[in-house]
């Protein structure tokens, strides 16, 4: 499929519309009527508290695993795990992370980043040597992410508790 890639125009390739759509429906796909303000699934799924933030960080790991697959190299996918975690953390802020949700995109911002690396870069190099590197990442932040929920749980919890 790489190959399939470097011979191709990268804007018309299956696999970028296939993922254009997809960061389309995740962070853009809907428009407040009267507004240009666009919003998608992964701001509705962040609605759901922390729930939903892990579910849109899982899905945006599967993103990642299919720019991956199709090509990003280490560096660049380096960069895409700094936008998804930065999204998912900053997410699980009550509130104040629901509505950055609505603004940061991280999948649009990485799928943009993959179409640059495209038109920048004839040679492709592979990121199958970064792999353990970036699972490892994305374990670790996943973790994180449960470790402040759950944080974060127990603050509020005390704090109810006091009240009575």
């Amino acid at each position: 499929m790489m190959d399939n890639l470097n011979k191709q125009n990268t804007s018309t390739t299956p696999e970028l519309v296939h993922l254009d759509r997809l960061a389309a429906l995740l962070d853009n796909r809907f428009r407040i009527p009267g507004t240009d303000i666009r919003f998608g699934l992964d701001g509705i799924i962040g609605l759901v508290p922390y729930t939903g933030d892990i579910a849109g960080f899982v899905v945006s790991g599967f993103l990642m695993r299919i720019m991956l697959r199709h090509g990003a190299g280490p560096v660049l996918m380096l960069r895409m795990m700094g936008n998804f975690a930065f999204d998912a953390l900053v997410g699980v802020i009550p509130i104040a992370g629901d509505l950055f949700d609505f603004g940061y995109k991280a999948n649009r911002r990485n799928v943009d980043l993959l179409k640059k690396y495209y038109a920048e870069n004839t040679e492709r190099q592979s990121a199958k040597g970064s792999i353990a590197i970036l699972g490892f990442l994305f374990f670790i932040t996943f973790v994180a992410m449960v470790w402040g929920i759950w944080k974060l749980a127990a603050l509020l919890v005390a704090w109810v508790w006091s009240l009575i």
